[in-house]
């Protein structure tokens, strides 16, 4: 299992991107390591607000992609410099000013990676 230091996780979020959504947010990821691939996403939390991974979409290079699509036999294969779009429905979750992000994905070589990060809407 590699480990992925922490301040180089940070890196992938792109700071910026939070948006409000009518019944949810959205966030931008872009690949800034390395050749990669995402197995799943086990949650992502805003201010403390838990999406499951049913409630999550992760769209890229046009394709969109939801917790059943997405497996270690089924991975995302996610390219250096490629971008994505996490999108979380089902409930409001944003504040004025700051706003804390936690997200959980799973990746076959790395296992568990933990991304935290702060924006503003």
């Amino acid at each position: 299992m590699a480990i992925v230091p922490e301040f180089l996780i940070r890196k992938i979020y792109q700071k910026g991107s939070l948006k409000k959504l009518d019944n949810g947010a959205s966030i931008v990821l872009k690949n800034v390591l390395g050749p990669g691939q995402i197995s799943g996403f086990n949650y992502v939390k805003i201010n403390g607000v838990v999406f499951e991974s049913k409630d999550v979409k992760f769209i890229t290079n046009g394709v969109e992609y939801t917790a059943d699509d997405v497996s270690e036999e089924n991975p995302i294969i996610f390219r250096l410099g490629q971008s994505g779009t996490l999108v979380m429905t089902g409930k409001e979750c944003l504040a004025e000013g700051k706003n804390e992000i936690y997200i959980e994905a799973l990746n076959p070589e790395a296992g568990i990676v933990q991304l935290k990060a702060e924006d503003v809407v």
